[in-house]
């Protein structure tokens, strides 16, 4: 989502029309984007897309990349921003169905009569994801978003975050979900798996560790906190220093930032620790691995058969129809649908 990446909507958008089932999980940047301009994409992707947008409220977390993207908030400040960012964003995609207009007058957004003439498909709004350790986080994840995500640590410790955002959202009476961040590195055994988690780190010297998590350590998430902790800034790269958990792997974290956890195993095991997360009330999963287009086929292979019925059966459902703009706006005011409607 950072300058490391291409354009989130610019990727996304070029494989619309390349897909049927995939959904989108795309990121909004408070700071980068304001809400009515973000609700316009998010409207507009989803009915190109038949409904199978998801939206990755991503408040940021390296200091150097925002302040390069004009983002000079500390932490507090931006979850603040992020929290009057996202309930402007819904409330005008929310409305757009009756055709309603939102004010807001903020500590860090305004907007008058903000209206969004094309609705998206899914009602009342795409689904928003959002990820974060830290208090701030847990407060906005259970007021404001659908699903809650975490980077892979430790079940039991997944177990205590899950449990907090779940708490807050009750008292709020809300539900909230829960997804998990992973890598995989699966084989046929578990010797050829730890075999490959070996190999993927065997040309990384000590100078190239130091200096990556050095680089990480500047960042005021806490998040990227806990990723470090569990490596230990990799003094020892031996499976018993960086096996934190049966088969969670912390390797791929001495140098890469954000989600630095991999399932490392047979077939039977990484299904196992699938099973140990979802038994904590996780049902979505968002897997990768080095690299990506080989162990994607691996795990469809290897992992897939042995999935309950039920997520097997989920991968096999469809988008919805798009629904539209027809015909022209007028004056950059109303919809013609909904001047249809009114005739």
């Amino acid at each position: 989502t950072g300058r490391s990446c291409e354009d989130p909507w610019v990727v996304a958008s070029s494989l619309i029309g390349a897909t049927r089932q995939l959904k989108f999980l795309v990121a909004v940047r408070p700071g980068l984007h304001q809400p009515s301009l973000a609700a316009r994409m998010a409207a507009t992707f989803d009915r190109l897309s038949g409904g199978r947008l998801l939206i990755n409220l991503v408040t940021g977390g390296d200091r150097a990349e925002l302040a390069a993207d004009g983002v000079f908030l500390d932490h507090a400040e931006r979850y603040a921003q992020s929290a009057e960012f996202i309930r402007v964003w819904r409330e005008i995609v929310t409305r757009s169905h009756e055709g309603e207009a939102v004010d807001f007058d903020g500590r860090y957004l305004q907007v008058q009569g903000a209206r969004l003439l094309f609705p998206p498909v899914q009602r009342p709004h795409p689904p928003v994801w959002f990820g974060g350790s830290s208090e701030p986080a847990h407060a906005l994840a259970a007021e404001q978003v659908e699903r809650y995500l975490t980077w892979g640590e430790p079940p039991a410790e997944v177990a205590r975050k899950l449990a907090d955002v779940r708490a807050r959202a009750e008292r709020l009476g809300r539900r909230v979900d829960f997804g998990i961040r992973l890598h995989v590195i699966v084989r046929e055994t578990e010797d050829a798996a730890w075999h490959a988690a070996d190999a993927l780190i065997s040309r990384v010297d000590d100078a190239t560790i130091a200096k990556a998590q050095e680089a990480l350590s500047r960042m005021d998430s806490e998040g990227q906190r806990r990723m470090a902790a569990l490596h230990r800034g990799g003094a020892s790269r031996s499976r018993a220093a960086l096996e934190i958990s049966p088969n969670l792997w912390a390797g791929v974290g001495l140098v890469r930032g954000g989600a630095g956890t991999a399932l490392v195993g047979n077939p039977q095991q990484v299904a196992e620790r699938i099973r140990e997360y979802a038994d904590l009330g996780i049902d979505a999963f968002i897997f990768s691995g080095y690299p990506h287009l080989e162990e994607a086929y691996r795990f469809a292979e290897l992992v897939f058969p042995l999935l309950p019925r039920a997520v097997r059966q989920r991968l096999q459902g469809q988008g919805a129809a798009a629904n539209g703009p027809i015909g022209e706006v007028v004056a950059n005011v109303d919809a013609p649908s909904r001047l249809r409607a009114q005739s």
